[in-house]
């Protein structure tokens, strides 16, 4: 009679598990769409769920999304370990913690934080000014923002868009 034990070690060599290498803190402006990014290696015939931490909601199990808010959807190629979990049009009220969680016994998760912030820009001096026709003026947009790239920034003269690069 032969008999088979598995190590520890063996069994954890068999497990799920995450890949560390993704950013896990993210920071997007209201309405900006925002990607979390879940990297899960040896899957198997796990599961991998995001679940909103505040309320411990279920968002999207597997590539099936659970809740009503059409603005949450999982992205995950055809046999990708890549579980990116899509946030259109956040407003700051999303921001918090969201956890990738892989349906093993017990379960592994691996936090994530969003940060949603609103841009606030004013134009120094004062808001009315007069001057000649075919005068040059200069004017000066102070955008207060989080640790990101600020991208494109948009003025507007009446009707017609004028477009800065910053």
């Amino acid at each position: 009679m032969t008999t088979s034990t598995t190590t520890t070690d063996e069994s954890d060599a068999l497990q799920p598990y995450f890949d560390f290498d993704v950013p896990r803190n993210l920071t997007v402006t209201v309405g900006q769409t925002g990607f979390l990014h879940c990297r899960v290696e040896r899957l198997g015939d796990q599961d991998v769920a995001w679940i909103r931490q505040r309320d411990l909601h279920i968002l999207t199990m597997g590539a099936s999304t659970y809740t009503s808010d059409q603005r949450f959807q999982v992205i995950r190629p055809e046999g990708s370990v890549n579980w990116t979990l899509q946030i259109k049009y956040p407003q700051t009220r999303d921001s918090g913690v969201y956890e990738c969680q892989i349906n093993t016994e017990p379960k592994m998760s691996l936090s994530y934080v969003l940060n949603v912030i609103e841009l606030h820009a004013r134009i120094l001096g004062p808001s009315d000014i007069f001057i000649k026709s075919g005068s040059e003026i200069t004017m000066v947009c102070i955008i207060q923002q989080g640790p990101h790239e600020l991208g494109t920034v948009f003025w507007y003269k009446e009707q017609i868009l004028q477009m800065h690069k910053g």
